[in-house]
């Protein structure tokens, strides 16, 4: 058989191809962890009442929507916008005061009103209101002297500009071709203008992935070291960010931020709303800051300043609290890394630095007051002795902690310091010489569209196994991934392969699966996430009130924006086995066997329509197959669910250069550069096989 060449690599964390920012800038953003978010504008004065009534829809920074407020009434707000109390250097103070160390302030929401002076229209701060100030500027001067990064919110949706799409409370409005040259004439101002920018925060709209890309190119051709938001879209960007006052459950292997209101039920300012106990709040964000870092992400948190200006009162002293117990406890926030465990723990959370672990007793006190976890090849050197002792059997770490820890309303951390630099510890270890998407610990980040078309992508698969002597890998793939190149990153090495059709194989040579008839369910509303099970079958519909109906293989369905079809095939097997099926779906596809998720991600480019191969494992006996096909932009939805004319794989020797001797090893495997770090891998249908020696063909099993 051929064998590979294998080009070795340097094995290096960053942003991936798409990432322009230099190392340092996104170290610097990296380990900043905690940001001042500022929702400010003509809203701000409404303070979500209109003509006399509390507006209950949507955040009130969006008031104009949904009060349906008419063009030339919301206009007279500029007339009137003379907000005396606005005090840029107090902000910038309390932001530091906080612990935080940048500040993103909104330019320009969705009524299309900018906060900065410009060419593009007079419907600004400067031109069409009495205070004629040019806020943008001021903040970004007054941050500086605090010693504060600056960045700026930009709302990709304008409600004022004539040739936008029309005002709508849907925030994912199609950007068109005239107003996208109007955001690249006011981006261009921004980025220019105000010096340096270490933050561009897109929000909502739907641009096409031309626009992504361009906007995403302009903004690292003014401002190189400045990361993008992901609610650019099209997986044009430098970090992921999740839904609003949201987390993922699950530590990300991309940059991530999560953007947090004081308040879930609005941003901007709203003058009727209940606040609440500021101790309460200050536990909650508090809390909340701790799940964002531990989990490797950035914490963004937002104040709505009042109509004139003013911060209030009650989120003035909730960061002051804040950052209170940031100058204690900061050292374990501020340039950490996330947990080094695969496993979340109820007694609180972690994060890493160096040879430091931080816990925080966030969570409930732990039983017989006892925290145990394993820490595989480190030796603990000491705890900081003042809440807790600390002792090591082995691999595990025994903690006792007084119950007064968890009494008291501060939350506390805890310091052990190990023998050397804490890594990301191993999951579990595979048994088996065969490594599958189904055995992996996956690696994740998140791919989008737009807002709504926002999922959780797998970038890439991890493993930890035992093999005493490991001389060469054999990677199985199918006709989809052929042509590929992949990185298998081998005990820390990197080795660059491109899948080259290696050696032709059928597989159910001796005994084929029979498929069953083919049933359609749908359409059924719902956004494209991450829903890694699916209980359904012929007698229980993925969707209440409908039922599976009989259809062909292949189709074409009506279908509105938002909505999919699922579609059902059994499969019976006579004995556990892969079966190679020919997959095809609109905008984005999901494939559940067994009501197990094994595949699913956004069809690139937006195409209508796609067909892949996708290898399912099946179980002896009856299989329930099921089909998801979703639809973001068109008016129909089309489907595919067959056994592929050619049931075949191909598998490929990757020598290794040196024998790796021991018993513990790690391999991840991930595609190599990427058109984006967060876009999904697409390579479930590997497998690999460990091999102590080269084997020739009449020794190879399936």
């Amino acid at each position: 058989m051929k064998k590979l060449f294998i080009t070795l690599l340097v094995c290096v964390i960053g942003l991936g191809v798409k990432g322009q920012v230099s190392p340092q800038a996104f170290q610097q953003w990296h380990g900043d962890k905690f940001s001042m978010f500022i929702h400010f504008g003509l809203y701000s004065q409404l303070g979500g009442v209109w003509n006399h009534k509390q507006i209950q829809d949507g955040y009130s920074e969006q008031i104009r929507a949904f009060a349906q407020i008419p063009q030339e009434e919301y206009e007279k707000l500029a007339s009137e916008f003379n907000p005396t109390a606005f005090n840029a250097d107090s902000i910038a103070l309390l932001a530091k005061k906080a612990g935080m160390h940048s500040i993103i302030f909104t330019s320009k929401h969705h009524d299309g009103f900018c906060l900065f002076k410009t060419a593009t229209t007079p419907f600004n701060s400067y031109d069409a209101s009495p205070c004629k100030r040019d806020f943008v500027k001021e903040l970004a001067e007054a941050a500086r002297r605090q010693g504060l990064r600056f960045g700026l919110y930009f709302s990709l949706i304008d409600w004022h500009y004539p040739y936008a799409s029309p005002m709508s409370p849907h925030n994912a409005d199609f950007i068109t071709e005239a107003h996208h040259n109007y955001t690249k004439q006011q981006l261009k101002e921004l980025l220019t203008r105000y010096g340096t920018i270490s933050e561009l925060w897109f929000d909502m709209g739907s641009n096409t992935p031309a626009q992504s890309k361009e906007l995403y190119e302009m903004v690292h051709q003014y401002q190189p070291d400045c990361m993008v938001s992901g609610r650019l879209g099209n997986d044009q960007y430098d970090f992921c960010v999740m839904a609003d006052n949201d987390y993922p459950e699950k530590t990300l292997h991309a940059p991530w931020q999560s953007a947090a209101s004081m308040f879930n039920e609005t941003w901007g300012y709203r003058s009727w709303q209940e606040r609440g106990k500021v101790e309460d709040k200050v536990r909650e964000k508090i809390l909340s800051l701790i799940n964002v870092v531990s989990r490797g992400g950035n914490y963004l948190l937002n104040i709505g300043p009042k109509g004139n200006g003013e911060v209030v009162d009650f989120e003035k002293k909730v960061l002051e609290q804040m950052g209170n117990w940031l100058s204690r406890y900061g050292y374990a926030v501020y340039q950490t890394e996330a947990s080094p465990f695969q496993q979340e723990f109820d007694w609180g959370a972690v994060t890493r630095k160096d040879n430091h672990l931080y816990l925080f007793l966030s969570g409930t006190y732990p039983k017989e007051g006892k925290i145990t976890f394993q820490m595989p090849g480190y030796v603990l050197q000491k705890g900081d002795g003042k809440m807790a002792t600390y002792l090591q059997y082995g691999d595990e770490v025994v903690l006792t902690i007084p119950a007064s820890a968890y009494k008291d309303k501060q939350i506390h951390v805890l310091t052990l310091d190990f023998d050397k630099k804490i890594e990301p510890l191993p999951g579990n270890t595979v048994r088996s010489i065969i490594l599958t998407a189904q055995n992996a610990t996956p690696q994740y980040s998140y791919s989008c569209f737009d807002y709504y078309t926002n999922y959780r992508s797998v970038i890439g698969y991890s493993w930890n196994f035992e093999q005493l002597l490991l001389k060469q890998l054999e990677v199985v793939y199918t006709s989809q991934e052929a042509g590929r190149e992949i990185d298998l990153t081998l005990d820390g090495k990197t080795y660059h392969v491109t899948l080259n059709k290696g050696k032709e194989q059928k597989i159910n040579s001796l005994s084929s699966p029979t498929w069953g008839e083919t049933y359609v369910c749908g359409p059924g509303n719902g956004i494209f996430h991450a829903k890694d099970s699916l209980s359904a079958n012929l007698q229980h519909s993925p969707l209440t009130g409908k039922a599976w109906k009989q259809t062909k293989e292949e189709g074409t369905l009506d279908c509105p924006q938002f909505a999919s079809y699922y579609i059902l095939r059994e499969i019976e097997a006579p004995r556990s086995q892969y079966v190679l099926a020919e997959v095809g779906a609109g905008n984005g596809m999901e494939i559940y066997v067994n009501g197990k998720l094994i595949a699913k991600h956004l069809n690139p480019y937006r195409t209508k329509f796609r067909t892949e191969k996708v290898l399912l494992p099946l179980e002896k006996g009856k299989n329930v197959v099921i089909l998801r096909s979703y639809n973001r932009f068109e008016t129909q939805a089309t489907y595919l669910l067959r056994p592929a004319e050619e049931q075949k794989v191909y598998r490929q020797d990757v020598v290794l250069p040196d024998a790796l001797n021991g018993k513990d090893h790690s391999l991840v495997l991930k595609p190599h550069n990427p058109s984006s770090p967060h876009t999904d891998a697409e390579l479930s249908n590997l497998r690999i096989r460990l091999r102590r020696i080269a084997l020739n063909k009449g020794q190879r099993d399936q």
